[in-house]
């Protein structure tokens, strides 16, 4: 790929670009189906060796038997007992780390798949399966595709517009994903049966940004939903707002 915007894509990616080059490189993105699959494979890259970097931290099996072993009752003495209990402090910190990063996996593992969907959708010819504005249309599509059911909100006096739908898989999960427009922005929604994989729990909402995108997560009735744009964080939450309304 020669495009003069490839040098820009690792600071992209990284999330280093200030706003008016960040605004010049997405609008690009948008009509350059090379860069836009570039950009994703280097996201993709990084989150792989995030996952591979957290998985350093976790102590083996044989680690804590040794540790086991070393505090056993009757092993210890007035002596070493200091150094003792500072390694067992040490421990306790790498347990914890390890714990943190085993409970968060699960949220940064959806979070990250819901971004690279979006970006794949984007940037290809055909983003959505089902091309409808007609909420009417667009539900009934998913009869028989997936194991549940949903409601679309009615938009009519909103400043959102329903594009259309696709299936898509999260954690090996089939999901319904949902494109809107607002302005010159979309914003893609997964829903998707909660399996304890998902960002939210219920009645605690998920709102971040990464990767220069903006997302919302909620968990309500047996399901799961994350929606990401890179449009303004109060267009997410009022298509958010408007989904749960329709539920």
């Amino acid at each position: 790929m020669s495009c003069e915007w490839r040098a820009q894509l690792d600071r992209y990616a990284d999330g280093e670009l200030q706003a008016p080059e960040l605004q010049k490189l997405e609008t690009h993105l948008r009509s350059c189906a090379p860069c836009s699959s570039e950009a994703l494979g280097r996201m993709q890259l990084k989150q792989s060796v995030h996952a591979a970097a957290a998985d350093a931290y976790i102590p083996s099996a044989e680690f804590k038997a040794r540790l086991q072993t070393a505090v056993a009752p009757g092993r210890a003495s007035q002596h070493w007992f200091p150094r003792l209990a500072l390694s067992a402090a040490m421990v306790a910190a790498v347990l914890l780390a390890a714990l943190l990063l085993v409970r968060n996996r699960p949220q940064q593992d959806v979070l990250a798949e819901a971004i690279d969907l979006h970006v794949s959708a984007l940037a290809s010819a055909n983003p959505v399966d089902i091309v409808s504005t007609d909420r009417h249309t667009v539900k009934p599509w998913f009869q028989g595709k997936l194991p549940f059911t949903f409601n679309l909100p009615e938009l009519g006096n909103s400043n959102f517009h329903l594009i259309g739908g696709r299936l898509a898989y999260i954690g090996q999960n089939p999901a319904a994903q949902l494109l809107f427009g607002v302005n010159k922005h979309q914003i893609s929604v997964f829903i998707f049966r909660d399996t304890g994989r998902s960002p939210a729990a219920p009645g605690r909402d998920v709102t971040e940004q990464r990767l220069n995108f903006n997302l919302e997560s909620w968990t309500e009735n047996g399901l799961s939903y994350v929606a990401v744009s890179d449009a303004g964080m109060g267009d997410v939450r009022a298509l958010s707002s408007l989904l749960r309304s329709a539920q």
